[in-house]
């Protein structure tokens, strides 16, 4: 049968999960569309079974560094209890009927299915045509970008999905992607025991962050025994019984078990019908105003509008759909301070621009730099204690707009950078403020202490 709601939510991954739960407890009659699991990538493949690979590598990494500070360990890596912790607590085996009953519960109408936008507030599930009062809301995510390398298609490389599933640890990786995801899944592999390989095309890891990231993080894959190349592209994916063989653009050759693709996340637009709601099908992303409206009659959230594909954001962007839906005020949109972090070890957190950024932005910019191993909650910390604080200041506003803290807890000293960030608290404030002794975030004082102009040493 057909059916009339108040609002049809497309995709219930973390964004749309929000969304269409705000407005059904609100007292709108609210359809929810969802082809995969209610949670999307987040609960069952990314932020939560991921970090708990993350945190169960991590154990393995500081047992390993008692030698020469507490004494002698043996350490004897098992995979199986990781599986199925990931099995078991996070994923429900992959199933969300526990999920979508709680869901239906807050009075969302639950259909599952394939849905695509055939009309203005119409879509169709499955041939059922669901029309919507108000509007849609479009938060159908993105999905692995798979390169078009010769021989790659049709081989049983794997994508996170994949990796996060995997029963048994191979013996050796190539990991095609050196960004967030490659390199956390690279270093927990390695951890296990896997022989890995990381192929990036940028000249670093990490290239969406600051250099220095990229440099700290391939001097620590170094250690723990991981290769990596950068500057060098893929050319040619061979597959057989015993595994890949990868060969790169400057002629040699990667051998491995497996291969693991992450190279990305990318939209179909086409793929939901977005022409007819009167979007552009072919661009990458859907184009959103401070309300998360794309068209008449249409909102997006999550992913599928470029702004960063974070759980955070997601849910950020559906509460502000909602309350534009439901008529009531707010702030819209604020991008200024978007915090991220990769799980590697040592823990990479960003905000707001890299200096490159601001210098192309046109601002007036100074740099601040702190190693955190030279701080003194560093030398305490010994073995592990890689990291630095970057900050960027628009010199003439007296005001960071961009931050990085890398090392131990990266992503938790980062709040107080994002708080810095968001609220535009002059740095002179900054510098005149307590910061707890003996703690990691006390290297935020030491960066700021060098924001004179001055050029700073890199030694990380």
């Amino acid at each position: 049968m057909d059916g009339m709601y108040d609002v049809v939510v497309l995709g219930l991954g973390p964004g749309g999960e929000d969304v269409a739960g705000r407005l059904a407890e609100a007292g709108l009659s609210v359809a929810g569309v969802e082809a995969g699991l209610i949670g999307g990538e987040c609960a069952y493949w990314g932020c939560v079974p991921s970090k708990m690979m993350v945190r169960a590598a991590g154990l393995l990494a500081e047992a390993r560094r008692v030698p020469g500070m507490a004494g002698s360990v043996r350490v004897f890596p098992k995979w199986a209890p990781v599986i199925d912790r990931i099995s078991g607590e996070a994923t429900d085996g992959w199933s969300d009927d526990a999920r979508a009953e709680h869901f239906e519960s807050t009075g969302v109408h639950l259909v599952r299915g394939r849905g695509r936008i055939t009309g203005p507030r119409e879509v169709t599930v499955d041939g059922r045509v669901l029309r919507a009062r108000r509007g849609i809301v479009l938060a159908t995510g993105t999905s692995p970008a798979v390169p078009p390398i010769d021989g790659l298609e049709g081989t049983p490389f794997w994508t996170n999905r994949d990796a996060v599933a995997a029963r048994h640890v191979p013996e050796s990786l190539i990991v095609l992607g050196g960004g967030a995801i490659g390199c956390e899944l690279a270093q927990v592999f390695a951890r296990f025991g896997t022989r890995v390989s990381v192929v990036e095309a940028a000249d670093r890891l990490l290239a969406q962050e600051e250099p220095e990231a990229g440099v700290l993080l391939a001097r620590v894959f170094a250690g723990e025994g991981l290769e990596t190349h950068t500057g060098v592209a893929a050319e040619r994916v061979r597959h057989d019984e015993g595994g890949f063989t990868l060969t790169l653009e400057d002629g040699r050759t990667l051998r491995a078990v497996r291969l693991l693709v992450a190279t990305g996340r990318r939209t179909d637009l086409a793929a939901i019908g977005a022409g007819d709601a009167g979007l552009d099908e072919s661009a990458r992303f859907v184009t959103v105003d401070g309300r998360m409206r794309a068209a008449d009659g249409v909102w997006a959230v999550g992913d599928v509008t470029g702004r960063g594909a974070y759980t955070h954001v997601a849910v950020y962007q559906g509460r502000i759909a909602a309350r534009d839906i439901l008529g009531e005020g707010g702030p819209p949109a604020d991008y200024r301070a978007v915090p991220r972090v990769t799980f590697t070890d040592p823990e990479v957190a960003s905000v707001g621009l890299t200096e490159r950024e601001a210098r192309e932005a046109g601002l007036d910019v100074r740099v601040g730099f702190a190693s955190v191993s030279e701080s003194a909650r560093g030398w305490i910390h010994g073995a592990g204690h890689e990291g630095f604080v970057k900050l960027v200041e628009d010199a003439r506003r007296g005001v960071l707009v961009g931050a990085t803290s890398a090392g131990p807890a990266g992503g938790e000293v980062l709040g107080a950078l994002v708080v810095a960030v968001q609220n535009e608290i002059p740095t002179t404030r900054l510098r005149h403020m307590m910061y707890a002794y003996p703690t990691f975030h006390r290297a935020i004082e030491d960066a700021l202490e060098t924001l004179d102009g001055q050029a700073y040493a890199i030694d990380l």
